[in-house]
C-alpha cells in the first residue's frame, strides 16, 4: 500500500508515505487507491482512499491537505487545514504545524518529500519537468528556511517517477532545457525516433536538489510507467488512449 524511505523514517518526529495504487476502494481505471481529487473517479471513493492514507499515517481522516497543482514553481505555507474546494493553485507546500499531512498527487511527475527533523519543518513538492526547470525545488527549500529550517539539515527524497527509458521528448523540449538550464544535456540520451530524446527526469531533479545545498537527497528509483501493478502513469494511459487515470499520493507530516 505504501513505500517508506529510510532517509525519512529514521526520524521520530516525521511521518511519511509514498502510497502506491494498492489498498483502496476505487475500481476500473482507478483501481484501487486513487487519491486524485481532480480525477473523474467517484468522489466518495477518493475520500475513502484518502482517509485510509491518513489512517496509515496515524492521523485523523481529514488531516491531509492538497493543492490545485498547475505545474508551477509556486509554494504555499500551510498553517491550518483547508477545504478541497479552497485548494491554492501551487505545486509545493511547507509547514511547521504538527498533525497536517502534506499530500502531493502524481502520475509520472516527481513527488518530493522534504524534512528538517531538528528544525521541525516539512515540505512536499510536485516536480514535473516544468516545475523542476523553473524552480519549484529551490523555492520549497527557501520556504522551509523561512519557517526556521536550515538547508544543511534538510533531507529530501524523490518518490516513484517516470524513468528515462519511458520518457521520450521532442527536440523543442531539449532546446528549452539547453537555454534555461546550461549543462542539462547530460540528462538526455538519443531517442528511438529521429529528432527525439529520452529525458532523465529523476536525474535532473536530483541535480536540482543538490544545487539547492540541502543536507541529503535520495531517489527511490522506481518507475511509474514500467510498474503498472503498483503505480498509475499518465503517459501509459495516454499511450493506451484511456479516458482517465488515477493519482498517487505522497505525504509527509510532523508528529502531533
Amino acid at each position: 500500500m505504501f513505500i517508506e524511505a529510510p532517509e525519512l523514517s529514521s526520524h521520530s518526529y516525521v511521518r511519511h508515505a509514498f502510497f502506491t495504487r494498492q489498498g483502496g476502494v476505487s475500481e476500473g481505471l482507478y483501481a484501487s487507491l486513487n487519491g486524485g481529487i481532480g480525477s473523474r473517479d467517484e468522489a466518495a471513493l477518493v475520500v475513502e482512499n484518502r482517509a485510509r492514507m491518513c489512517a496509515q499515517l496515524a492521523l485523523p481522516t481529514d488531516a491531509m491537505v492538497s493543492l490545485y497543482q498547475v505545474h508551477s514553481n509556486r509554494v504555499v505555507t500551510v498553517e491550518a487545514p483547508f477545504q478541497l474546494d479552497e485548494r491554492p493553485q501551487a505545486d509545493a507546500m511547507v509547514t511547521r504545524v504538527p498533525g497536517l499531512a502534506l499530500g502531493i498527487a502524481t502520475a509520472d511527475c516527481g513527488p518530493i518529500l522534504f524534512a528538517d527533523p531538528e528544525g521541525r519543518v516539512v515540505g512536499a513538492a510536485h516536480a514535473g519537468w516544468k516545475g523542476a526547470l523553473t524552480g519549484v525545488i529551490a523555492n520549497t527549500v527557501a520556504a522551509m528556511e523561512a519557517l526556521g529550517a536550515d538547508r544543511s539539515r534538510i533531507v529530501a527524497v524523490l518518490g516513484p517517477t517516470i524513468s528515462q527509458a519511458a520518457y521520450e521528448v521532442g527536440g523543442e523540449f531539449v532546446d528549452r532545457f539547453r537555454a534555461e538550464a546550461p549543462g542539462s544535456e547530460r540528462f538526455f540520451s538519443e531517442g528511438e525516433k529521429a529528432g527525439h530524446a529520452q529525458f532523465d527526469l529523476p536525474g535532473f531533479i536530483l541535480a536540482r536538489l543538490q544545487e539547492a545545498g540541502i543536507g541529503e537527497a535520495a531517489i527511490l528509483g522506481m518507475c511509474t510507467y514500467a510498474d503498472e501493478e503498483r503505480f498509475y502513469s499518465y503517459r501509459r494511459t495516454t499511450h493506451r488512449a484511456e479516458d482517465d487515470y488515477g493519482r498517487l499520493i505522497s505525504a509527509i507530516a510532523l508528529t502531533p
